[in-house]
């Protein structure tokens, strides 16, 4: 006999037992905050990546994305907030130090970009077999969908339950099921639920209603963008413009239907995406006169193409596949991509935020999540893509699976009940208070939308009049001199330049350990099942 799954306010009350909230402690998270480094003009750099920040290809916190031009700042996991947001501003202000002129851009639309995709350097990490790779896989991204989308930046959160949270879980439903499988079962019903609710983080966070106009030229696009100053474009209701359209999106993805009804239905479908041939990208060619332009021509070059503001991630070992490691080991922690930079944090995000993140992804988790119909996932998709553009418009509606259309405000405090029980689960384990101010911060953002950060940095443009190359370029010079004369909280500057010197090492070291040709070795790397 099946037993009939708690609610969330039964789940919640167990877990609000002293025997049981020890379980919660230690929260794990990281981030990955992307940048581009510009010039002080607000060009984007046309430098490479800094020798003395070490090698991108093997450095373990300072590394490049797209670009390169576009870092990526990486911390470690941590189950402090504090530690990690210490670390994250000794890596920004290591990197700060070794500059030069020049800075950082601190928002999530791109600067200036003059000479339009061929003016963006793609990302370069040597001459191994697994270096070339990446950058191959790069120049497959440009030839798919042109280098401007690819340099939108944003900030990943890293997110998990501690061992002693699943143990206790697994003891509580009383479930026969492996760990591990159990583990995989319900961070998959998280993921489920961040897309029914996930619209409330480009409310909050989403930082880019306004854009320069560089960034458009030549494309075509059929947004209603009014005008601000010389040169910037913005919607008057938008949240998060890198998450529209006009973002990193990939049309050929729309019919893939990747499954989230089990770990095992996840992985075959990521796997059958990338075993699809796609007829507009064999157009591309892959080798052409001796010289590749992309991996494959298939749907997915690698699974890092599939785009969703969500995924399952476990950490792959040297030279596996990440599809591979997921079916092995089960998912380890899942990763947010959907937060935009937060432009009124010198690192791109701050503690409110974090918290409100845990709080959030804990109550996707702990909520009841049944399998996604094609139905309810068309709705999510339209309540997404209604708030990044248009999400502070009074009396805005969403909809809602099987009910009437309710306006934002009135669903948003709705789930904020529930999520205000959740924020209290943690301060009584382990906030002191910290998650319920989070809680009432957010919850007058959705109360009022003027004081969501997409708001503010439109009233903040609006009036001054300014377009928004000098509010960014004001920003970053800010930024650039407060992190530069920082003092360092966790990691002297000594530790970085010995991890540039010993990820030098490490490079050296996977180029000279090739014994294979790099079409061997691709061969050979997609051969692999």
């Amino acid at each position: 006999m099946t037993k009939t799954p708690l609610t969330l306010a039964e789940r919640i009350q167990v877990w609000h037992q002293p025997e049981c909230l020890p379980a919660i402690k230690g929260i794990r998270r990281g981030i990955e905050r992307e940048s581009l480094r510009i010039q002080p003009d607000g060009n984007l750099a046309q430098t490479g990546h800094p020798k003395s920040l070490g090698s991108a290809l093997t450095h373990g916190s300072i590394t490049t994305d797209f670009s390169e031009s576009q870092m990526e700042f990486i911390t470690p996991v941590s189950d402090s907030v504090d530690i990690l947001l210490a670390q994250l501003g000794d890596i920004h202000g290591y990197v700060m130090r070794h500059l030069g002129e020049e800075q950082l851009w601190p928002l999530s639309m791109p600067c200036l970009l003059k000479g339009g995709d061929e003016q963006i350097p793609l990302a370069q990490y040597g001459s191994s077999n697994v270096g070339r790779m990446k950058t191959l896989y790069r120049q497959g991204l440009h030839h798919r969908y042109g280098s401007r989308m690819q340099v939108i930046s944003g900030v990943h959160f890293n997110f998990s339950m501690p061992d002693s949270f699943w143990s206790e879980w697994h003891h509580q439903e009383g479930n026969n099921a492996f760990l591990q499988d159990f583990v995989s079962e319900k961070y998959l019903g998280l993921i489920r639920n961040v897309y029914r609710f996930g619209w409330l983080i480009p409310y909050l966070f989403g930082a880019s209603p306004a854009l320069c106009g560089s960034f458009l030229s030549g494309s075509k696009h059929q947004l209603p963008f009014e005008r601000l100053g010389k040169g910037t474009l913005y919607l008057p209701y938008a949240t998060s413009l890198r998450l529209s359209d006009l973002g990193y999106t990939n049309n050929a993805q729309a019919d893939l239907n990747i499954s989230l009804d089990s770990l095992d239905q996840y992985v075959a479908s990521l796997r059958k995406a990338i075993g699809t041939h796609a007829a507009e990208f064999a157009k591309i060619g892959v080798k052409v006169d001796g010289e590749y332009r992309q991996l494959n021509d298939n749907v997915l070059q690698i699974e890092n193409e599939l785009y969703a503001p969500i995924r399952p991630k476990r950490t792959a070992e040297s030279g596996e596949k990440p599809s591979d490691a997921l079916g092995t080991r089960g998912i380890e922690y899942i990763e947010l991509r959907s937060v935009d930079v937060n432009p009124f944090s010198a690192v791109g995000i701050d503690a409110p935020q974090i918290r409100f993140l845990d709080t959030f992804l804990l109550w996707c988790l702990l909520s009841p999540s049944a399998p996604l119909s094609e139905e309810e996932n068309a709705l999510n998709r339209r309540n997404f893509n209604k708030v990044v553009l248009e999400g502070r418009k009074p009396g805005l509606e969403l909809e809602v699976f099987g009910e009437n259309p309710v306006t934002l405000q009135a669903l948003g405090e709705r789930h904020f009940g529930e999520l205000k029980e959740v924020a209290d689960l943690l301060d009584a384990c382990c906030g002191k208070g910290c998650y319920g101010k989070a809680h009432q911060q957010h919850l007058a953002a959705i109360q009022d939308a003027d004081l969501t950060l997409s708001a503010k940095l439109l009233a903040q443009l609006k009036q001054a009049d300014q377009d928004i190359l000098p509010f960014g370029l004001a920003l970053s010079k800010r930024y650039h001199d407060q992190l530069q004369q920082s003092r360092p909280l966790y990691w002297e500057d000594s530790y970085f330049d010995q991890e540039g010197s010993r990820s030098v090492a490490r490079q050296r070291k996977v180029e000279q350990s090739d014994r294979i040709s790099f079409d061997a070795f691709l061969e050979g790397y997609f051969a692999k099942s």
